[in-house]
């Protein structure tokens, strides 16, 4: 899991197996996040979090709420308590493909996608060259 800025950026990876739910990986990736403000305090916390309707649970969205943390996700289909849906609060959702861009920047590495490496410490080490690869050509 990658939660990036407005510009596509890697800010914080949670690296996880397949099994669990999207839902239950969002609070630890956001607890990875290390921004550096300009009075030497590291910012952890983001004003906002876009996702898509993985994320819709309404205790994600209760726990996010009371870190201040505004989550900004279409709610499922079978959801029956629609606390909101108006076209004002669901706008900055039309900027999710920043995060869909990230993710094909990631399909370039071939060594990510087939997933070669036996040891787990390996593929980490590739995914955070990935990162760091992304983020330098972004930068350069």
């Amino acid at each position: 899991m990658v939660l990036v800025d407005g510009q596509g950026l890697p800010l914080g990876v949670r690296l996880e197996s397949a099994s669990p739910a999207e839902v239950k990986l969002a609070e630890a990736t956001l607890e990875e996040v290390r921004v550096p403000r300009p009075k030497d305090r590291l910012r952890q916390k983001p004003k906002r979090v876009i996702a898509d309707a993985g994320y819709d649970s309404d205790p994600l969205r209760e726990r996010l709420k009371r870190r201040a943390i505004e989550l900004i996700a279409p709610y499922r289909k079978n959801n029956k308590r629609k606390r909101y849906y108006n076209g004002r609060k669901m706008r900055p959702y039309k900027r999710r493909w920043i995060v869909e861009r990230t993710n094909a920047w990631f399909g370039q590495f071939r060594r990510l996608l087939v997933h070669h490496e036996h040891l787990l410490s390996t593929y980490y080490a590739f995914f955070y060259l990935a990162c760091l690869w992304i983020t330098l050509r972004k930068c350069l």
